[in-house]
């Protein structure tokens, strides 16, 4: 069971610091969480406060234990949903929602096991609504994986403490999301931990897709109306890429000389350049839910004079992922790892075998 999995961290990280947690404040339970076995493990193992967080916008200190979290941006609200922890609200899910409630499965199941009910869900489908951020009284604002301006990040601020992203926006690592967000809540011990457990369980999921190590992978996004003249992709700048070739799949050269080069985490290169995908193994897309438009993608791309000549679109080594929540799952998050990086290996592995 996830609370299982929850409470394993938590005690992990407890005994890992020797149990020196024992002497700070246990004695409240945070409003924000409503899961009473978390709520008490994560108050045993809580770091000490005041805690600062470096981001691109400097820093952050939080000056003791939140008690009512609150997040923007994608995923965000993984990080404390993983650590026992409800957030008082968080981003509504626009995108790979499978019943269209903004809440995805995998966050869906663990507000179950927490026996739960969904938080304030925040549209920013324009822009992220400060005055129901605010609402919710958080006493932090989680958004290390986000693309934050600095307008947003001031007026959020005026909000409540916020973490930023370390660096690029829409460029944070799924380990470091874990860790900018969980050093915010005292648990720096506990998210380390989940990141050693979700490394641990893709290796084990890759290890069931042994002929997909070392493949060189490019993401990207086709469509049946995809301007031909050009082949967009996702650097290593963005947690997408970077994800794959962490987990041991191999880099394609353009990706990587690209990413030397670039801050983006999304660029185009020209369809009258197929030589600079040569060594590309294998394309994983969005796509449609309908294989029929995926294969008619798929020829189209095969027929063109310019596209047919790469090797991974002659050979048909694309893997469409759709744009339902394994989709989604794509971008490497906390809880989607458990709840679906079999399949989406096995997808790309399909994408092989059918090929060979």
């Amino acid at each position: 069971m996830r609370t299982s999995r929850v409470l394993s961290i938590l005690t992990a990280a407890a005994l890992a610091t020797g149990l020196t947690a024992c002497s700070s404040d246990a004695t409240g339970s945070s409003s924000a969480t409503t899961d009473p076995a978390g709520a008490e493990a994560a108050a045993e193992t809580s770091g000490a406060f005041p805690v600062t967080v470096p981001h691109a916008f400097g820093e952050t200190t939080i000056e003791e234990k939140p008690e009512r979290v609150a997040t923007v941006a994608w995923a965000n609200h993984e990080v404390p949903l993983a650590l026992g922890i409800v957030p008082v609200g968080m981003s509504k899910v626009t995108w790979g929602d499978d019943d269209n409630d903004g809440v995805l499965p995998w966050a869906e199941e663990e507000l179950a096991e927490l026996g739960a009910e969904t938080p304030v869900l925040f549209d920013e489908t324009d822009s992220i609504p400060f005055e129901q951020v605010a609402d919710t009284r958080p006493d932090v604002i989680l958004a290390a994986y986000s693309g934050l301006t600095q307008e947003d990040y001031e007026q959020l601020s005026k909000i409540a403490p916020v973490i930023a992203y370390p660096d690029i926006p829409w460029g944070t690592s799924l380990d470091e999301m874990v860790e900018k967000d969980a050093a915010a809540l005292g648990l720096a011990d506990e998210g380390e931990q989940l990141n050693e457990e979700l490394d641990a369980e893709v290796d084990a999921a890759l290890d069931e897709f042994p002929a997909l190590r070392d493949k060189k992978v490019l993401f990207t996004s086709f469509g049946g109306e995809s301007n031909q003249s050009s082949i967009g992709f996702y650097t290593t700048k963005d947690p997408r890429a970077e994800f794959l070739a962490d987990a041991g799949l191999g880099v394609p050269s353009v990706v990587e000389e690209t990413s030397r080069d670039t801050s983006e985490f999304w660029v185009e290169r020209s369809a009258e350049e197929p030589e600079a995908f040569e060594d590309v193994d294998l394309i994983v897309s969005y796509g449609s839910d309908d294989p029929a438009e995926n294969e008619a993608t798929l020829r189209s791309m095969q027929e063109d004079p310019l596209l047919g000549r790469i090797p991974a679109i002659r050979d048909g080594n694309v893997a469409f992922l759709g744009s339902g929540p394994l989709a989604a799952a794509a971008n490497p998050s906390p809880l989607s790892i458990p709840w679906g990086i079999r399949d989406y290996f096995e997808i790309l592995n399909g994408a092989l075998e059918d090929t060979e």
